[in-house]
């Protein structure tokens, strides 16, 4: 696992940090994390006053933890408490642009803003150093995940066979941990005794972050403002935005409510309030209509080790970089769609469509290749544990200890998994064409019609059904008075 660093950074004997020169960092099989406040952080750092910000998993970063302000050290409070220093889930938008004065004015403390890239999109954090200072905060921090992400977290529930209701594949379930735990070890490294997300006190996400939160450091006070300020909408938040002087572009909202990530898109809001309404064709980001997708299927092989996707036609591809690759394939065919009435955490049920073109692909291959290295007993006991490692991870239960010994269960179990599957999309439709693995279960010798494998015996087979359907027959006796 490749350690999240700080490119561009070092602290040197004389305590002199160098600026970062560029924000685009990369790193493959693992993630990247800067802070973009310039050239502060070399006037910050005196008498090599900087400590290194680290995580279970080895994020390291250089951040100023040395030449603090009377400001900064002196909490002064605010209308509803006292804080010295929140990192808030940032993302640029209004609400949470709001919610950086908003800390500031009702808690009295410097907010250090946090993103983190978890395939949003390209162009997703351009622009976010700015409107994050203009809006009060101190600093922002930006966390390539991406690779993480799938590695860590997108891939084990997919090992799992992990799906919530039949349908949802967990796309936003699945986010929200790595990018809490992230803001875990940002608030450890610049000395935060709280963090804030811009999460509604209707949804699942507030209880996936506020979970991971007390899982790794319960100490934290948790600050969520959906949940304590008088701010109603759309409308009160522009004008809280202009009472305070922070600038925001007040475009026409979009009639839907979407979260991305590189493993799917959802849609909700609108006429999907009502699960009488169908979704609009010009509504779906990832995928084409069916009806549209090419007249010609396309193959795909999908190549695994052990339980986890490892490439694609032979080829050796990064967890992250093989999801995009099938998010592209499957989206021109229109693969991964799906429109459910799920039941969230809190009580109510909720209507929401996803796009998970490549997750689709991943977790039918998965399956088939299963199906020819488990046992009858093995699979059974697994779908059923797949249950229950859903909901957990639906309920924001990732780092909960029950989670965790299933998957060491589901990695023990699919050790033998390894193969190919070769998958037809066609029009919306994804079938499989082939499977193989060097450890099938399955024989043609003794699957065959033919006789010759002199390890069945057919006549075998009375004997077993007297003794299988003994409790049949005795019952039927028992009936009929014999």
């Amino acid at each position: 696992m490749a350690s999240l660093m700080v490119q561009n950074m070092a602290c040197s004997k004389n305590g002199l940090i160098s600026a970062p020169t560029s924000h685009s960092i990369s790193s493959i099989w693992g993630a990247s994390v800067y802070s973009a406040s310039g050239n502060s952080l070399s006037q910050s750092c005196r008498s090599g006053a900087c400590c290194k910000f680290s995580r279970m998993k080895e994020i390291r970063a250089t951040v100023v933890n040395g030449d603090v302000s009377e400001k900064q050290k002196t909490t002064k409070g605010g209308l509803r408490g006292s804080l010295n220093k929140v990192v808030l889930a940032y993302s640029g938008g209004l609400d949470t642009s709001v919610i950086v004065p908003w800390l500031r004015e009702n808690y009295g403390c410097e907010v250090v803003c946090f993103t983190a890239d978890v395939g949003q999109g390209v162009g997703e954090t351009d622009g976010l150093e700015a409107k994050a200072k203009a809006s009060g905060a101190s600093e922002l921090f930006i966390a390539d995940l991406r690779e993480e992400f799938v590695k860590d977290y997108i891939f084990p529930c997919l090992r799992a066979g992990a799906v919530y209701e039949r349908k949802y594949l967990l796309g936003t379930s699945m986010a929200r941990p790595i990018i809490a735990k992230a803001m875990v070890d940002v608030a450890k490294a610049v000395g935060a005794d709280a963090v804030s997300h811009g999460c509604t006190g209707k949804g699942n996400d507030q209880v996936r972050f506020e979970l991971t939160f007390f899982a790794l450091n319960p100490k934290l006070a948790v600050v969520a403002p959906w949940r304590e300020w008088d701010i109603k909408g759309r409308e009160d938040a522009i004008e809280y935005a202009k009472k305070h002087s922070i600038p925001v572009t007040a475009t026409k909202k979009s009639i839907y409510s979407r979260d991305r990530n590189l493993w799917h898109i959802s849609h909700e809001g609108d006429i999907l309030e009502d699960p009488a309404n169908e979704p609009h064709k010009d509504m779906y980001v990832m995928s084409v209509d069916p009806e549209d997708a090419p007249n010609t299927p396309e193959y795909v092989e999908i190549n695994i080790e052990a339980g986890l996707p490892v490439g694609m036609n032979g080829q050796l591809l990064s967890p992250a970089t093989l999801l995009a690759e099938l998010n592209e394939i499957g989206g021109r065919h229109g693969v991964g769609r799906i429109d459910m009435v799920e039941n969230r955490l809190v009580g109510m049920k909720s209507r929401g469509v996803y796009e998970t073109p490549g997750g689709t692909i991943l977790t039918l291959a998965a399956r088939e290749l299963e199906s020819l290295t488990l046992d009858r007993e093995s699979m059974q006991l697994k779908d059923s544990l797949a249950l229950k490692y859903a909901e957990l991870v639906y309920a924001g239960r990732w780092f909960d200890p029950l989670r965790e010994s299933m998957d060491a269960f589901m990695e023990k179990l699919t050790a033998t998994t390894t193969g190919s599957v070769v998958l037809k999309l066609y029009k919306g439709s994804v079938n499989v064409a082939s499977r193989k693995s060097p450890h099938s279960l399955y024989r043609q010798d003794i699957s065959s019609f033919e006789e010759g494998s002199g390890i069945y015996n057919q006549a075998d087979a009375a004997g077993f059904i007297r003794l299988y359907g003994l409790p049949t027959r005795v019952r039927a006796m028992q009936e009929q008075g014999l």
